[in-house]
């Protein structure tokens, strides 16, 4: 992986943390994640005239890798949403990271990428980290819950989360590959705006979108340019850089989450959050030398 798309990467990764923050700070989430795209895609109206290049000409796999794109990362919203409603955080979260798991074996066999042993290697250190981060104690038994009880219903859908995104990360990497990033990023935000505005359209979110509004709208106009800044940069990194180390260096937002707890919310750091940021950092630097 080159310098340029692993800064671009852990750019994207800082970014991505803001906005969760931002999330977790919001009342009505399901909404406020509307509110966020609505404000990252006026963000991108205000840049589009300004943007060195013309927006290129579309064609139909471009437009068809769009709204694929965009299907799966508002199914992983919502199965990620579904999961942390039912399930204890430290049970379900381990489990929507095993996207890890599927996008070595979706660049390896799809996108034809090679990964060395030293990139592997790193890989693994970052999922282990990844599932080690909620863990409450540093035992077998409790390594082993989240797989447990796979008929739990939020432990099914944290594993479809994983493996939606999964496959969202393989379609994001053909888009960045036949298209400008910039210009596929726009239309995946668009595409993704559409599909939850037709969800928030259902009769159960009558009313809340003005109220969330209200609530807090200092937090949608600061989400705006962090999630844009967010979905560039990452889709910049991954132009450059395999999808197999792009995906797992981009896990470094977990660390950087670790660190805004502690620092601004007052939240403890105990031996096992800062043993899981050692390995997802250790895990980062093999991919770089790998």
């Amino acid at each position: 992986m080159s310098t340029m798309a692993l800064l671009l990467i852990l750019f994207s990764a800082f970014m991505h943390a803001l906005w969760n923050l931002l999330v977790k700070r919001s009342r009505d989430k399901t909404v406020f994640i509307w509110w966020m795209f609505v404000a990252s895609a006026g963000c991108l109206q205000v840049v589009l005239p300004f943007w060195a290049e013309p927006f290129p000409p579309l064609n139909p796999a471009v437009l068809l890798l769009g709204v694929a794109g965009a299907a799966c990362f508002v199914l992983y919203h919502l199965f990620n949403g579904r999961a942390y409603r039912d399930g204890d955080l430290s049970l379900t979260y381990p489990l929507a990271q095993t996207s890890m798991l599927y996008v070595p074996l979706w660049g390896v066999c799809l996108l034809g990428e090679r990964i060395s042993i030293l990139g592997m290697a790193g890989i693994l250190l970052i999922l282990c980290g990844a599932w080690a981060v909620q863990l409450q104690r540093f035992s077998l038994r409790e390594i082993a819950r989240p797989v447990r009880n796979l008929r739990n219903p939020s432990v099914q859908a944290a594993l479809a989360a994983g493996f939606i995104y999964s496959l969202g990360a393989v379609v994001d990497k053909a888009g960045v590959s036949l298209y400008p990033p910039f210009y596929f990023t726009y239309l995946l935000v668009m595409f993704m705006l559409l599909l939850m505005t037709l969800n928030l359209l259902r009769s159960p979110y009558r009313g809340r979108i003005l109220s969330e509004w209200r609530q807090s709208r200092n937090l949608v106009l600061l989400s705006g340019p962090v999630m844009m800044g967010s979905f560039l940069s990452f889709r910049y990194g991954l132009s450059l850089a395999p999808m197999s180390y792009a995906v797992p260096v981009r896990q470094v937002s977990l660390l950087i989450g670790v660190l805004i707890g502690v620092l601004f919310l007052g939240e403890t750091c105990g031996r096992i959050r800062f043993s899981a940021t050692l390995l997802i950092l250790a895990g980062v630097v093999l991919i770089r030398l790998g």
